[in-house]
């Protein structure tokens, strides 16, 4: 032990010492700390033979500091201060350790953030990360809990929970004041492209051929290099957009958005997948996982209910849960 581990005087009779130096009273502080005033004096007389100075001049009916009182007390109530602060912090935190979750950001934006208050309310104990990005990020390497992410079904790793599958429609918001897309139309109306080559049904020239309508321009076309923008540009007014109909069903069935007079074309083999690590884990991932299911769950028997289709009629379901 060096000598300044030596020096370090009791810590305990701090507390003593600094409620009297503030009350200027042994009998205040002691009923400010719930203690004697036998029990205050004592911690105050341990701390002055510790520091071999007095603290305090005691008078028949007055207590003054010293000057080594004054400035041990300017150092000591401070650090209590702040001690006791960082404390009720901790306490506050009770160094909770959040869940982290990852999914692109077209998912997390459309999908899982607007619904996040629902988890929130039921799970309060819970802290929540969202690690929105398109990179595809490793769960063990990149210290991620769960991943939400859309793939070809083939490419779904083991023990993967399927959401729901994907299908599309031509979206737009009432304010356009338009049923459908046909050759009366599409002149006045501005397209909303994704400008991602690797999803062709969510571009508009495959569309507008199925429709016989790739002879036919459009007003213009605006493109999105994210499709939750692409969305908000629809909702705003400035065009319509090819909507992946399970990220924008709340916005269709709020009436923000209206599916236009198309059938809505189902992708084969893709769909959205929860990722979880190996068992053993943490309760709190499972507890995010269980509601993630509930609420793919539901959002999939809410689009059936759209389009009048019974339970035996759906193929897509909140797998492996």
């Amino acid at each position: 032990m060096n000598r300044r581990d030596r020096r370090v005087p009791p810590l305990e009779p701090l507390k003593g010492f600094v409620e009297a130096a503030r009350t200027l009273s042994f009998t205040r502080a002691a009923t400010a700390l719930h203690l004697s005033q036998s029990a205050v004096s004592r911690q105050v007389q341990t701390l002055e033979q510790a520091l071999g100075v007095r603290l305090f001049e005691r008078g028949v009916r007055e207590l003054r500091l010293t000057t080594a009182g004054r400035r041990l007390f300017t150092a000591a109530a401070e650090w209590l201060d702040h001690y006791g602060r960082l404390a009720d912090e901790f306490d506050r935190r009770e160094l909770r350790r959040p869940i982290t979750v990852t999914a692109s950001i077209g998912i997390a934006a459309l999908w899982l953030v607007p619904r996040l208050s629902a988890f929130q309310a039921a799970h309060p104990e819970i802290d929540v990360r969202i690690a929105a990005g398109n990179r595809i990020l490793d769960l063990a390497r990149d210290g991620i809990d769960l991943a939400i992410r859309y793939c070809r079904d083939q490419d779904a790793p083991p023990g993967a929970r399927r959401l729901f599958g994907e299908s599309v429609v031509p979206v737009a918001s009432p304010a356009l004041a338009i049923q459908r897309i046909d050759r009366d139309t599409l002149p006045q109306l501005v397209l909303l492209e994704f400008d991602e080559p690797g999803y062709p049904w969510l571009r508009w020239d495959d569309w507008l051929a199925a429709m016989e309508l790739d002879q036919v321009a459009p007003a213009g076309r605006l493109e999105f290099s994210h499709y939750d923008q692409l969305i908000q540009a629809a909702v705003a007014g400035h065009g319509v957009a090819i909507g992946r109909a399970e990220l924008v069903d709340r916005m269709t069935r709020s009436g923000q958005l209206r599916a236009l007079g198309c059938d809505r074309r189902k992708v084969e083999g893709r769909g959205f997948w929860l990722i979880l690590p190996p068992a053993p884990r943490r309760e709190e991932i499972d507890h995010f996982a269980a509601w993630v299911c509930a609420e793919a769950e539901e959002a999939v028997a809410a689009a059936a209910a759209d389009e009048g289709l019974g339970p035996a009629s759906r193929d897509d379901h909140g797998g492996g849960a």
